[in-house]
């Protein structure tokens, strides 16, 4: 593997690990803007996708990975927003509902890959085990399991990796009194296992959390649960995550404490203890939708000459550490990343980013050349991110903050928009900054690339008003039909 004489190494052999918008987009750019000479992509599940497939269980021996997506999931961002360069979005031709749903969704990601299916670019059923750095930025030595043909194992050794997954295979779950005992009860599930409201007639259920997921779940429940369906908040929501008010879907406070017990027909039922003392009993499950952190728990570095896990729990803020512009491992900058931070649009982040890492490894964008180099992106941003929490915490309910981040600390509690895995207000600078790379060297990709401008950001944040809209038409249609 050729590497410059600054220590910027230049792969040869790329192996991208996911078949999701991240994994899709990098595969492209890297094999067309980039200059390399085998770029690959291996998908554990049977297609493309990755939360947006949906797919159907086939009962056969292979093990399935579902997807946290659910029927009738209808997206929350635009077309502008939710394609690829060069690949437009189609925009849905239905009145009052311009977001995408699943279906859409995932059949503009499959026509997206179909060149790359059908040169054999991408390998299906081909579940990676481990991804271990060799010596020297010698490469990576890749273990997979081959469910094309029983699960049979392989070794490949690459020259780089891209990490496109991560995310949806690790849900957060809040730290509370009692919770553990609840799911190994089968008390309590994660929101990544909601699978629609059937199976949920007459049952008493609360919500916890109150972003996009809690609130497609507390609605869907309505249809069919024990009214009111319960929804445990910790703050008034980001104005993002919209949602109709409804009688039948009642706020409380967040939980202290919950316990199993016995109801007096013998029916195992949920108490929990809220913040503000009350208590609510006799419930029949107990829903968290708390969100996801990125943990490639698959993947080992090499710590003076010995493997050691890439990522860990005890790591705080929770992170992929040492991560170059949220691209590069600063210690061997031929394991990659896309897809490592949570975006409001994350379709055109994967594709700024990969595009900026083609490019970088080909050579043509210039980054530190040493280890320390490379870290100082995390330094910088971990020092940032400390001075916006502790200007909340200092300054909760005074009239420094603005009114529309209120919600940003409350009861001493920051939102988790204060993490590092979430670009938030940083989106814009971040991907504008990848692009003027990006163009200083290829100014012909300026043509397909969006511009992060303030005209866009304005025109991004009101998607959510769209979204209010879309909302309230679908509740009037569904009352005329009903009717």
């Amino acid at each position: 593997m050729p590497a410059t004489s600054c220590g910027r190494p230049q792969p040869k052999r790329i192996l991208i690990v996911g078949g999701g918008p991240c994994g899709l987009v990098a595969l492209r750019n890297l094999t067309e803007r980039g200059q390399f000479d085998k770029v690959r992509l291996v998908e554990r599940r049977n297609d493309v996708g990755g939360v947006w497939h949906l797919e159907d269980p086939d009962g056969g021996q292979n093990p399935s990975w579902p997807s946290p997506a659910y029927p009738g999931m209808v997206g929350n961002v635009l077309p502008d927003f939710l394609y690829f360069s060069e690949h437009p979005f189609p925009k849905p031709d239905r009145p009052h509902q311009p977001f995408p749903t699943l279906s859409e969704t995932q059949e503009y990601l499959k026509r997206f890959a179909k060149p790359y299916l059908d040169d054999g670019s991408i390998r299906l059923n081909t579940e990676v085990i481990t991804v271990d750095e060799l010596p020297n930025w010698s490469g990576w030595k890749v273990v997979m399991k081959d469910w094309n043909s029983g699960g049979v194992e392989v070794e490949e050794v690459w020259d780089a990796v891209v990490i496109a997954v991560g995310w949806f295979d690790n849900p957060v779950w809040p730290p509370m009194s009692g919770l553990q005992n609840l799911q190994k009860q089968g008390l309590a599930i994660h929101g990544k296992s909601w699978n629609g409201p059937s199976g949920f007639g007459g049952k008493r259920v609360l919500v916890v959390g109150n972003a996009n997921s809690a609130n497609d779940i507390a609605s869907q429940l309505v249809s069919v649960a024990q009214i009111p369906v319960f929804r445990s908040v910790r703050r008034s929501p980001f104005p993002g995550f919209v949602s109709l008010p409804d009688e039948r879907i009642h706020n409380v406070t967040a939980v202290r404490e919950c316990s199993a017990v016995v109801s007096s027909d013998g029916r195992k039922q949920v108490k929990v203890v809220l913040e503000d003392g009350n208590q609510i009993e006799g419930l029949d499950l107990v829903i968290f939708a708390t969100g996801y952190k990125p943990y490639p728990s698959f993947v080992s570095v090499l710590d003076d000459s010995n493997l050691q896990p890439l990522v860990s729990q005890s790591v705080e803020p929770q992170r992929i550490p040492r991560v170059h512009r949220h691209i590069l491992y600063a210690p061997n900058p031929t394991l990659a990343f896309v897809g490592a931070v949570m975006a409001f649009t994350p379709f055109t982040i994967a594709d700024v980013s990969s595009t900026w890492l083609s490019l970088a490894w080909s050579g043509q964008i210039l980054y530190p050349e040493t280890t320390d180099g490379r870290l100082e992106f995390e330094r910088q941003r971990l020092v940032k991110l400390g001075e916006t929490a502790k200007f909340f915490l200092e300054n909760e309910g005074t009239e420094r903050v603005p009114d529309d981040a209120k919600n940003v600390c409350v009861n001493g509690q920051l939102t988790c928009f204060i993490s590092y895995n979430v670009l938030s207000i940083e989106e814009e600078p971040y991907a504008q900054g990848l692009r003027d790379d990006i163009t200083t060297v290829q100014p012909e990709l300026g043509i397909v690339l969006p511009e992060w401008t303030k005209e866009r950001f304005e025109q991004r944040n009101g998607m959510y008003q769209l979204k209010l809209e879309a909302l309230r038409a679908a509740r009037d249609k569904s009352i005329t039909d009903e009717a």
